[in-house]
C-alpha cells in the first residue's frame, strides 16, 4: 500500500517566539483534493510552506510522497508543484516565455518543453495571450499562468495558497474547473482559502484557526 499524499504529525512553527503553526496532524490521499480553510493568520500559508519545503518546521514532521520535508527536501521539490498566494511570475516576459523560463528551470528538454507549454497554454486557456506581458494580464489570468508554470515539470502534488484571492467571479469559476481537471489526472491538490462557500468543491476540509486544526 503506498503512502499518502501528505502526511505531518505534531507539527510547528514559531517565528521568535510567536507560534504559527501549533502542533497540526495532517493526511491527504492519493488523488484527493483537500482544502485548508481559515481566515488570515490562521496559518494556512506557513503549513503550506513547511510541507512544500520552503520553510522548516520548528517540531514535528512532515512527509510528501511519503518523502520527509526535512531530510529529502530535493527531491520532494522535483514531485511537486507550488503556487503562492503573491504574483510570483516575470512581469516583463510574455505567458510563453514565462512558460519557457519555468521548464528550463526544471531541465525539461526543448522537444518535450514545447509540446507541454501547448498543452498548458490550451488546458489554462490562455492560448490567445501567448504574446502578452505578465505584467498586462489581469489578475485572474496572472493566476492561470502561475499555475501553468507549476505544472511544466508534470507534478504529483500541488500546492495553492488562496489561488482565488483578489480573482473576479468569473476568473475564480474557471480556475476551479482548470483545478479540477487535475483530479483526472490523478493529481493532488492541496489548497488554502480565506471563503467558506469554496469548502464544497473539496474532497475534504480542515478548518484552521491560531495555527491548529480545530475540525
Amino acid at each position: 500500500m503506498s503512502a499518502p499524499a501528505i502526511e505531518a504529525s505534531g507539527l510547528q512553527k514559531k517565528y521568535e517566539d510567536v507560534p504559527a503553526v501549533r502542533g497540526l496532524d495532517l493526511r491527504v490521499e492519493r488523488g484527493e483534493m483537500f482544502g485548508l480553510v481559515g481566515a488570515d493568520g490562521a496559518g494556512k500559508t506557513t503549513t503550506i510552506r513547511m510541507l512544500c519545503t520552503l520553510v522548516l518546521p520548528s517540531a514535528g514532521e512532515a512527509r510528501v510522497l511519503g518523502l520527509d520535508t526535512v531530510r529529502q527536501a530535493a527531491s520532494i521539490k522535483e514531485k511537486i508543484g507550488y503556487v503562492s498566494e503573491r504574483f510570483n511570475l516575470y512581469p516583463t516576459l510574455t505567458v510563453a516565455e514565462n512558460l519557457s523560463f519555468f521548464a528550463r528551470l526544471r531541465d525539461i528538454p526543448p522537444e518535450v518543453s514545447e509540446e507541454r507549454m501547448k498543452e498548458l497554454l490550451h488546458f489554462c486557456r490562455l492560448e490567445p495571450f501567448r504574446d502578452r506581458h505578465a505584467e498586462h494580464l489581469s489578475g485572474g489570468m496572472q493566476k492561470k499562468l502561475a499555475l501553468a508554470c507549476s505544472l511544466v515539470h508534470e507534478p504529483e502534488v500541488v500546492f495553492l495558497d488562496e489561488p482565488t484571492t483578489g480573482v473576479d467571479p468569473v476568473s475564480r469559476r474557471d480556475f476551479w474547473s482548470i483545478i479540477a481537471g487535475f483530479l483526472a489526472r490523478g493529481i493532488t491538490v492541496l489548497v488554502s482559502t480565506p471563503y467558506l462557500d469554496e469548502a464544497e468543491r473539496f474532497h475534504r476540509v480542515a478548518f484552521m484557526h491560531q495555527g491548529q486544526i480545530i475540525a
